[in-house]
């Protein structure tokens, strides 16, 4: 028998915030700071990485001397939300979307790879704070997605199963987490082209206009 949803677990970049931009040049700066020369193919395999893991990357390619990982680290972090703060915005329809559910009952967490402390910034940056039930960030995790202790994490938080939550997802390492996990998976592309390895969701959307959790098609 299918279990009725009960919760929507969020992604946090790129499905609540446009940070993709942001990302990118706070890593731009502070990893060239440091005398590492950025390339786009070597950028795109960092993509889905923890902040840790993206700073152990650059690290064993062009090492450095004058800071610590540790170090380094934290200055992407703090750059990223500096620029939150600055020039943070939602993704289109988001908080619309949010707050219906919340309306209608549905519990609310988030699941991001994303430093805990950018958490707390994202939500009150969008004003959405009160909606979440329930937050985990990987960095307290043993790994970052695609591993799915972090939604495991969150699901326990909720105090419910994995059957009876949706995870909202703009990546492969998401939506395999989520599905290791044992949750049903949306895809949301915000008008980009679907790749075809988002044949894995449950259901894919171009943006939050055409999902309505009140038909469950999925």
């Amino acid at each position: 028998m299918k279990q009725k949803i009960e919760a929507v677990i969020f992604d946090m970049d790129g499905v609540i915030i446009d940070s993709e931009a942001i990302w990118k040049r706070a890593e731009q700066e502070v990893f060239s700071s440091v005398g590492v020369e950025l390339s786009s193919e070597l950028c795109e395999l960092t993509q889905a990485m923890t902040t840790a893991a993206v700073t152990r990357f650059w690290y064993e390619r062009f090492p450095w001397k004058e800071k610590s990982l540790t170090e380094v680290e934290y200055s992407v972090i703090e750059r990223v939300a500096d620029l939150i703060r600055d020039e943070g915005t939602a993704i289109d329809g988001v908080e619309r979307f949010i707050r219906d559910i919340k309306h209608r009952g549905y519990k609310i967490g988030l699941a991001t790879n994303s430093p805990a402390m950018l958490i707390p910034v994202v939500l009150e940056k969008l004003g959405i704070s009160d909606y979440f039930d329930a937050i985990a960030s990987a960095e307290h995790e043993p790994e970052g997605k695609p591993n799915p202790s972090v939604y495991s994490s969150v699901i326990k938080k909720l105090g419910l199963t994995p059957a009876t939550c949706v995870a909202i997802e703009d990546s492969l390492s998401g939506l395999v987490a989520a599905r290791k996990a044992g949750m049903k998976t949306i895809a949301i592309v915000n008008g980009a082209h679907a790749s075809a390895e988002f044949g894995i969701a449950d259901l894919i959307v171009n943006h939050y206009g055409e999902l309505d959790l009140k038909t469950e098609n999925y």
